[in-house]
C-alpha cells in the first residue's frame, strides 16, 4: 500500500482548477440516498492511474452561520422504539439557498440548496432542507447525532459553532437523557457515499468532520484508506478523490496520533463503499 503526505500547495490549487464531478446530482433526505445522474446515456473511460486525493480550495466562507438544538421530544412507540423529534436552531445561514459558487463549483450540487447534515451513530448522513427531523430508535439505547451545515454541493462548513453533537439515551420508558460528551478525539464521515455514475466518477468528494481536536503536521492526522491506498492528511478541509476504479471504492476514515498509531474510542475510525459505474442512465 503506498502511504502519501497530503499538504495544501499552490500546485494542488492549480490542480483543481482544471477537476470537476459533476453537478447534475439530487440529494434526497433519507438515510439511503444515492447520488445519481439524470443525463442522456455516455461512457466514462475507466481511470488507469493510481488513486489520488487534491485539496478543494475556493468555498465561500460562512465565519457567522450557526447551528444549535432548540429542542427535543420524545415519545414511546409500542414497547420496542422511541419516535424522536429534533427542532434546529439555524442562524446566519440560509436552508435551501445555493451555495454563490455552485454554477462554477461544477461538483455533486443539490438542486434543492443549503442543507443540514443529520449524521446518527456514524451511519449515511440525511440532508436536511428544513431545521427540523423526526427519527426512531429502540429503546435502552444510547446515541451520538453529528449535525452541521453543508453548502449545497455537501461540503461542510468547518467552524465550531456550524456543526453541534448531541450525545443522549431514552430508556426502556421512552423517556431521553441528554448525556455529557466525551472530551477525546472523535471523527464522523460524509462523503463519499451511494452511487456515482458517467462524469461523476472522476472527482469523489472526501469530506468528514472533527471534534474534540485538531489536525497538524506534528500532530493528529487523519489516515484515509481508498481501496487499500493510503493517505495522512494533516489539514482539515475537503478533498477530492481522484482515479478511483469503477465498482467498490471502499473509503475508511481513521483518526491516529501525531506518530501515526490509531486513537481508540468512540467514533474514531468509520468505512464507507460507494459505487461507481462508467455507463450513465438514460432520462
Amino acid at each position: 500500500m503506498n502511504l502519501k503526505s497530503i499538504t495544501t500547495t499552490a500546485a494542488s490549487a492549480a490542480l483543481l482548477a482544471f477537476t470537476a464531478c459533476n453537478n447534475n446530482t439530487t440529494e434526497n433526505a433519507s438515510a439511503s440516498d444515492t447520488t445519481k445522474v439524470e443525463t442522456t446515456t455516455t461512457t466514462t473511460t475507466a481511470p488507469s492511474g493510481p488513486i489520488t486525493i487534491a485539496p478543494v480550495t475556493g468555498s465561500p466562507e460562512f465565519p457567522d452561520a450557526q447551528l444549535g438544538v432548540k429542542n427535543v421530544k420524545a415519545e414511546l412507540q409500542g414497547t420496542d422504539s422511541v419516535k424522536i423529534t429534533i427542532d434546529y436552531d439555524v442562524k446566519n445561514y440560509e436552508l435551501k439557498s445555493q451555495t454563490g459558487d455552485a454554477a462554477s463549483k461544477n461538483c455533486n450540487n443539490s438542486k434543492d440548496g443549503q442543507h443540514i447534515h443529520f449524521i446518527l451513530d456514524n451511519q449515511p448522513y440525511v440532508a436536511l432542507y428544513e431545521p427540523k427531523r423526526t427519527f426512531t430508535v429502540p429503546v435502552k439505547s444510547e446515541h451520538y447525532l453529528m449535525s452541521f451545515l453543508s453548502r449545497s454541493y455537501h461540503e461542510s462548513i468547518k467552524t465550531p459553532k456550524a456543526g453541534v453533537l448531541y450525545h443522549f439515551s431514552v430508556d426502556e420508558k421512552g423517556k431521553l437523557t441528554k448525556m455529557d460528551i466525551p472530551k477525546t478525539p472523535m471523527i464522523f464521515y460524509s462523503r463519499p457515499k451511494g452511487e456515482y455514475l458517467g462524469a461523476d466518477t472522476k472527482n469523489l468528494l472526501l469530506d468528514f468532520y472533527v471534534y474534540n481536536t485538531t489536525l497538524a503536521p506534528d500532530g493528529n492526522k487523519v489516515k484515509v484508506d481508498v481501496n487499500g491506498t493510503n493517505f495522512d492528511i494533516d489539514k482539515w478541509q475537503p478533498y477530492f478523490i481522484q482515479n478511483a476504479p469503477m465498482g467498490d471504492v471502499t473509503v475508511k476514515v481513521q483518526l491516529v496520533d501525531k506518530d501515526g498509531k490509531n486513537i481508540e474510542g468512540v467514533n474514531t475510525s468509520v468505512s464507507r463503499t460507494a459505487k461507481l459505474a462508467a455507463q450513465e442512465p438514460m432520462k
